[in-house]
């Protein structure tokens, strides 16, 4: 994706990051930070503004982390084209813009003189660490906490919320962008992100979303002309669910559907039995995919069996899987109004998007905000 396709946010866990020195403008350009009005103005959003953009992604993709150190541009997750994943280009505001904060996580908070490591018996203490840390990256990571204080504190004064209810919705919508669960959490593992991570994150995105969410107005008129514009990327194909098991062999496969036919339980064979690692602990479970997500010979062999069936062994470059289908869906063609909210939804994440690096802008001028980190480095 082309730098001018980005959406840049400084944003921790949703926040925005203000310490940038270009805000972006309504048509894709930027300009300097001063030259912006000092207070929102209510977003004017037309999808026509990100035709570019949309018109780039690939649709079939997932959407993009970004991890936000300064020197970091945006990289896509290699969660892999077989997730299945078919959603529209436009995608919440974290996906867009996850930071992963591990900089200065306590254990600071103690003793400083306390050992952390040692060397041939020379204890590394934790203030050295500290130090260290304050040194590489600990500015941008003490601004970005301050921001995530600044939206607290604004979330505090308009008696905002966010409920165990309203992170559950949201974790449930980025696994089904990213396709799945298993998707997603892929996804999470390469930026050393853990679930529990994001549902941490996911409370300041929704915060941001919840206080700039009345300035922002999305039409019955955008969200049509937006679903029009993709409606096939809405569209569900027709798809499968699966249990395998691996094995090196064709001999090996063919005692596992032996023993199968006998009465033998899948889902412990494949525990036992399988050398794919990535479906072996959930007993085989492959989750739903579509054709042109697996290997030829598995697809073809998934599509043609009926809900319970299990295959003869199937020949792939792995090995030999032995195949159970456990599920099907039919192809889904998507109407309006069953994608009407979603569609919302995402416009509004991409105003608050736009709006965000405005408005925390604002606030930083309207507080009183002391940084020793910045503080010293401007006094020396």
């Amino acid at each position: 994706m082309e730098e001018k396709d980005k959406k840049e946010l400084e944003v921790t866990g949703g926040e925005t990051g203000a310490a940038e020195e270009e805000t972006r403008t309504s048509n894709g350009q930027t300009e300097p930070a001063d030259a912006v009005a000092d207070e929102p103005k209510e977003a004017e959003y037309d999808p026509a503004d990100d035709a570019d953009f949309i018109a780039e992604t690939d649709t079939n993709s997932t959407p993009v982390m970004v991890s936000q150190d300064e020197e970091s541009e945006a990289a896509a997750v290699q969660t892999s084209s077989k997730s299945g994943s078919k959603v529209w280009p436009i995608v919440s505001l974290i996906l867009a813009a996850l930071l992963i904060v591990v900089l200065i996580k306590p254990p600071f908070a103690t003793n400083k003189a306390e050992a952390v490591a040692t060397v041939n018996g020379v204890e590394i203490t934790k203030d050295r660490l500290f130090d260290e840390l304050a040194a590489s990256g600990g500015e941008q990571a003490l601004t970005n906490l301050i921001n995530q204080e600044l939206v607290n504190q604004e979330a505090t004064k308009k008696n905002i919320t966010v409920t165990d209810a309203d992170i559950d919705a949201e974790i449930e919508s980025y696994k089904t962008q990213f396709g799945s669960e298993d998707a997603l959490n892929q996804a999470l593992v390469q930026y050393g992100m853990t679930l529990d991570d994001l549902r941490k994150q996911v409370v300041m995105e929704l915060k941001l979303t919840k206080l700039l969410e009345p300035q922002i107005k999305v039409t019955d008129e955008q969200i049509k002309e937006t679903f029009e514009s993709y409606k096939d990327s809405f569209n569900t194909p027709e798809q499968v669910r699966t249990s395998v098991i691996l094995v090196a062999t064709e001999q090996e496969a063919k005692d596992i559907v032996k023993q199968l036919n006998e009465g033998a339980d899948f889902a412990e064979l494949a525990k036992s039995k399988s050398l794919d690692p990535a479906t072996k602990e959930q007993g085989g479970d492959t989750d739903f995919f579509a054709r042109g997500e697996k290997e030829e010979a598995v697809e073809t062999a998934a599509f043609k069996l009926a809900k319970g069936e299990i295959s003869e062994p199937v020949k792939t470059t792995e090995g030999y899987q032995v195949i159970k289908v456990t599920d099907k869906k039919e192809a889904h063609t998507a109407t309006l109004e069953e994608k009407k909210e979603e569609i919302r939804k995402g416009l509004v994440s991409q105003q608050v998007s736009s709006m965000s690096g405005t408005w925390l802008e604002d606030v930083r001028g309207k507080a009183k905000i002391t940084n020793t980190l910045t503080d010293a480095s401007a006094a020396e």
